[in-house]
Formats: structure tokens, sequence, C-alpha cells
């Protein structure tokens, strides 16, 4: 008799974490097997693409992935079936066939599983109900892959050659960059405007108010200047009001819609203070299992790639029935609440939940780690708020007129009923500031008097645009169409890692070196960096992915005008020019005359000695205004991630620093030092002082001195 085991069914997932789950769920007649990702890609040594016959990729086994591949052949001549069951999109499904093509399988055969969460239930259903590999979703993550490397492998050597070697340029990270160094363009060509408020502490019926002036008989008013406002201060102090009108209200707020991917890295950049990189690391090992103590291995969230807000029937039923039972039947909607998603947004996948509600947070938290905990909370706390009854605020609106025409307004709310606010509230990337104050309810009546306590007027500027966070630029990235949800994490990655942009204080910032190679794309390549063109090329791939389209013909209709245009930029590009050009300054460490050097940051001062000497240091330029703080010499300096600032020499005994620029001109209203600031209009001179702000044109000051 044989002694032969019986034959087992080879299962591959593409990591280690996702086998191990899945194995615990499948028993002893299925081996899992991982393939850590793609094995399978375009090589790295030359462009790999053939544009003389219809553009068809030349794939090569990835470097490290021989090993896997040669381990995973072994399993699969033993294996009675193989089923591919990699990640339900794109990527996923371009490795099931990769990996198919490899192992001789047909892909018109019952051969691709897929399952949007890690649950015994969902997985051992998927193993049930194979399929065949779509393979209009691997020609668009074909096309998408031919795209980018077409992009990056012909530009880039020509940044090599005309700028600097180790640059690149991508289809998704130039436009990305671009919209960072707009966005600071647009911050240092704004011009701010003057307003002001005249805000009222007011007693009534025993009751104190808060209320700001809002309009002067009759008519709105806007204060533009301090003298307006002033005037509106002295009518206000001559008293005389009396209630003109009370208005009683509702209002209803609605939940936030359930996590897609770009939502949960904005989320969870707010609240948290997680990168989109970080968010992702750690959303994905929730995905793919974590081991809870007394229960197993058990993936805890849906699919994290997404940007859908659809959810399951069954998974809105079970949180109606939890949010019931743990809060009370009114705090279930009469019918479920439903969410529209974005235009274009494909709705393959649900929306990112948690896969089992009985698996609060606070009773799991000891099997998770500190990160983890945090982000399953975040996620499980928004699904459950999104099947939530609204909440309901009691509003209170008062007009309070006096007899020299005055009229303030004072505005309160209370809530009523909590609703979903008891559980989750989302957080906004710039909360602002009210336009009318917030009082506390009052128990008033037409035809109150009200005495004034007292009056205040302040000053204050229209802002500019706020610089992009990792929050706010996924955001953008998604609502401009550029990009998907797999892309949003690594771009952001890819420009901070290239030095084209900087991260301080979770504000993005364009680095000298994001700025030239911007205005080089821009010139030269306007196409690539165009947002409304990127758009339409993933609206084009979204097609492919719909069998609408063809790949070879996007591919073909891309790189027609593409070749033209960069053979007009090799022919127009002029080098720069960066050669080491030796300083005065003499190399403390080894006695040579450093030089200077163009790095991510801008210039500095090298050793020319490198790699012997490796001593560098930062470029230190002297303006001409003094010191505000002591007097002594202010110099322009380079901070740590490359943004250019201002502090004194005598550092640290002096501690003066600024990121605008200090002139030497005093602020001819309170005496306190200028710094400059340049706009389309010519440059200004704008007071450093909070509370007086002076704007004044340079060329005025100067004169006037």
């Amino acid at each position: 008799m044989s002694s032969r085991k019986p034959a087992y069914k080879l299962v591959i997932v593409e990591s280690p974490a996702k086998a191990r789950t899945i194995s615990k769920f499948l028993g002893r007649t299925y081996k899992v097997e991982a393939s850590n990702g793609h094995v399978r890609d375009l090589p790295k040594s030359q462009l790999g693409v053939d544009v003389e016959h219809g553009f068809e990729p030349k794939y090569i086994t990835i470097r490290g992935r021989g090993e896997v591949l040669e381990r995973i052949r072994k399993e699969a001549k033993g294996a009675k079936s193989i089923i591919l069951a990699t990640d339900p999109d794109r990527e996923g499904e371009a490795i099931s066939w990769h990996l198919a093509t490899i192992l001789g399988i047909d892909p018109e055969s019952a051969c691709r599983v897929e399952f949007n969460e890690i649950t015994e239930k969902t997985v051992k259903s998927a193993i049930k109900k194979p399929r065949t590999i779509n393979m209009e979703l691997v020609a668009a993550q074909q096309a998408r892959r031919i795209l980018d490397r077409l992009v990056g492998y012909k530009i880039s050597p020509l940044l090599w050659v005309k700028i600097k070697k180790g640059l690149s340029a991508g289809r998704v990270q130039s436009v990305a960059t671009r919209m960072v160094v707009d966005r600071e363009q647009e911050i240092e060509q704004f011009e701010p405007e003057e307003y002001w408020h005249v805000d009222s502490k007011l007693s009534t019926s025993g009751k104190t108010l808060s209320a700001r002036f809002v309009a002067l008989n009759g008519e709105k008013v806007a204060l533009s200047d301090g003298e307006q406002a002033g005037e509106i201060k002295r009518l206000i102090e001559q008293g005389g009001f009396t209630v003109s009108a009370i208005k009683r209200g509702e209002r209803h707020k609605h939940p936030a819609p359930p996590f897609t991917t770009s939502n949960m890295q904005q989320e969870a950049s707010r609240k948290l203070g997680f990168t989109t990189a970080k968010t992702m690391q750690i959303a994905q090992q929730l995905y793919e299992g974590v081991d809870i103590e007394g229960r197993g291995t058990l993936g805890l969230i849906s699919y994290i790639r997404t940007d859908s807000v659809r959810l399951s029937e069954e998974a809105v039923a079970e949180a109606r029935e939890a949010i019931a039972n743990r809060y009370g039947s009114e705090y279930v909607p009469e019918k479920p609440n439903s969410y529209k998603g974005r235009k274009n947004a494909q709705d393959a996948h649900e929306a990112i939940r948690p896969t089992n509600l009985d698996l609060r947070p606070e009773e799991i938290k000891t099997s998770l780690t500190n990160d983890q905990f945090k982000l399953y909370r975040l996620v499980y706390l928004r699904f459950v708020a999104c099947q939530m009854a609204d909440a309901v605020y009691e509003t209170q609106q008062i007009e309070m007129k006096s007899e020299a025409g005055v009229t303030l307004r004072s505005s309160a709310e209370r809530v009523k009923f909590a609703g979903f606010t008891a559980v989750y509230e989302e957080s906004l990337d710039d909360q602002g500031t009210l336009d009318n104050l917030a009082s506390a309810m009052a128990d008033v009546n037409e035809g109150d008097k009200v005495d004034v306590l007292e009056a205040e007027a302040t000053q204050h500027f229209t802002q500019p645009p706020a610089r992009y966070t990792e929050a706010s630029l996924v955001r953008a990235l998604e609502e401009k169409g550029i990009g998907r949800p797999s892309t949003y994490a690594p771009t952001i990655s890819t420009i901070l890692a290239r030095g084209y942009v900087m991260r301080e204080k979770k504000q993005l910032f364009p680095t000298e070196l994001g700025v030239m190679i911007t205005d080089m794309m821009k010139e030269y390549f306007s196409d690539i960096v165009d947002i409304a063109f990127t758009a339409g090329m993933e609206n084009q791939l979204d097609r492919v992915e719909e069998g609408e389209l063809d790949w070879h013909e996007v591919i073909e209709g891309f790189y027609g005008p593409f070749e033209k245009t960069l053979e007009n930029a090799e022919s127009k590009i002029e080098k720069v020019d960066i050669k080491d050009e030796v300083s005065d300054v003499v190399c403390d460490k080894c006695g040579a005359m450093m030089v200077y050097k163009i790095g991510r940051f801008g210039r500095f001062l090298a050793c020319p000695n490198f790699p012997e000497c490796r001593n560098t240091k930062a470029i230190q330029v002297e303006i001409e205004a003094p010191c505000p703080k002591c007097g002594a010499k202010l110099l322009q300096k380079t901070s740590r991630k490359g943004r250019k600032f201002y502090g004194c020499e005598r550092y640290p005994d002096c501690d003066f620093v600024s990121w605008e620029m200090p002139v030497k001109e005093k602020c001819p209203k309170c005496g306190s030092y200028m710094t400059l600031s340049r706009t389309k209009k010519g440059d200004f001179y704008v007071c450093a002082n909070e509370t007086c702000r002076t704007r004044v044109p340079a060329a005025q000051q100067e004169e006037e001195e």
C-alpha cells in the first residue's frame, strides 16, 4: 500500500502575514504560500517597453523573488489545484496573472478568488467560488505601469544630463510636486485685506450675551478700517438697545460617511498625526490579520484600498443592531444611512470598516500595538457613527437694535440630541473661526431692554491659502482625479524622498530643487504636469478597466505627442552648469578651500576632498537689517529641512528667528520691525507686530525715509 499523502490545494497570496491568517481558516487540506508582492516587473536597467511593436512590455523576475518562485513552483507540483488569492484590485489581479503565466495556469480557468475582508466565513465562502482572471483589470494595471515607465525613463535621464544625477520625474509625482509649488507661489503673491469686527458684551434679563455688529440703519456694513470700526464702537457705547427679533430653530448634522482610503489617510493625519505611509502600513497589518488573545489571528478591517462609500446590507444590519443595543433605539435612524461617492469613484469594494463589531477596540487593546489600536479605533467608531441618527441642535439668533440704528446679532446653540456625536465627529484641516460669537442660550423676549457692558473693535487681515499638509494634499489629489487610492501614500513618500518637497510641522513646502524641476516641467513638459491632462489619463485607464478602451490605443495616443515633446525638450533645454565654485571659506577639518554645491535644498558648502573629508556647512548670508532683539547682524540660514529663515549671528545668546525677511525700516504706526512681502503688485513692508500688521509699499517707505 502507498503511504503517499492525499494531494492538497495550493493557495497563493501576497504577504506572509496574510498567508498565516488564511492558513488557520482553511485547515490541512490547503497549503498557503506568499509571493511577497509582485514577482515580475519591467527591468530597472532598461526601458523594458517595445515602443516599435505595440508597446509590449518585457517582464523579468524581480531580484530576490527567485527563491520565492522556486518554493511556489515546488509546492505547485504536488498540488491538486492552484488558487490565486491576491488582493482584490488592479495590482492584485496583475500579480495573479503574472503567477498564472509563470506556473502555466490558463487565465480563463477558474483559478482566481478574492475577498474584501480576511475572516473565516468570507475566506471559506470565496474559496468555493473561483472565477477567471479579469484581463481588463490586468490591462488597466499594465497600461498604468507602462505609462509611468515611459514618463519616468524618458524624462529622468534628460534631467540627469541637463541638471543633476539622481533626479526623477513621474506621471503623478510631478503633478503632486507642482501643486505644492503652485500653492507656495499663491501664498507668496497673496495680498492680505484689512477688515474689522466690533464685538460687545451685553446684559439683558440677568443674562450676559456676546454679540457682533452686523448692520447700520438696516444695511449690512463690512468694516474695512479702524476709523470706521471706531465710529461703530462709539455708537454701540451710547447704548439704547432693545431686542428686535428672535429666531429659534433646529439644526441637523448628518454623520460623515465610512472611510475610503483617502478619508482614512486624512483623518489619521488630523486626529492621530500619522503620515499617509504610516497609516497604510498599519492599516495593512489590521487587514491581513492580528493575533487576538483567545481568538487567534483575525483580519480586523476590510480591504484598505478603496474609494467607495458603499456598505454591504449585512454590515449595515450588524451596525444598526449594535447601535440599538448599546445606545438605544432612538440612536438608530428610521432608514439606514446611505452615502453618495465622488464622481469617477471605483465601486468594486466596500468602504473600510471593521470586520466584526463584537471586537470592540478597548476589549482587544492588549493584543494590539498602540498605533494599531489608535487606527482600529478610528475605523471602528467612524463606521458605527455613519449608521447612527443625526445630531440635533437647538438654535437661537437674537437681533438687537439701538436708537442710533446699530444692529447687533447674538447666535447660540445647544445640543438637543447627541446622535452620532456620542461616538465620533470628523475633524477638519482648517477649523477657522465663527463669523458670529457663540453665546449661551438666553431666555429673552422681543422688546426687552439690553445694556451694553463693553464694546471692542479688533483688526483682522484675510489669510493666504493654507500650505498643504499630507492630509489636504491627498484630498486635493482625489478631488482633482489625480492618482487612485493605492497611489496617494507612495506618491507623497516619493516627492519627500526625492527632496522636491519637505515636511515641517505637518506642512509641505517646495524645496529649491522642487521649484527648479517644476519650472522646467511646466515649460517643456506641460502636459505631464497639467492637472486636467493627468486626470483625463486616469479616466482613460478606468475605461480600460471597464472594457471600453484597448490599452494599446491609450498608450499610443499618449506616446505620439509625448515623443515630439521629448525631442523638443532635448534640443532646447540648456544644461544647468553646476561646476563646483571655490569659496573663500577654509575647511576647518582639513584646511582645503571649500566649494559651493547644489543639493536637494539648494546651495551649500562642501569640502573638495570628499570622500576623504566629508565636512559640509550651510551658507550664511548677511542681510541689511540688524537683529530687532539685540542689534547684531542678521543672517539668512537654511533649516534642517531646507527652508530659508533669518536668525541672529549671536545665537544661542540671542534667540531671535523669523521665517520672513526683516528689513531695516520701522513700522510707521507702532515702531515695531517690519518684514518684506513680495507680491504681483510690488514689494510691501508688513509690520511684524500681530496686533498691528500695518502694510505699506516698500518704495513709499523708502521715500519717506
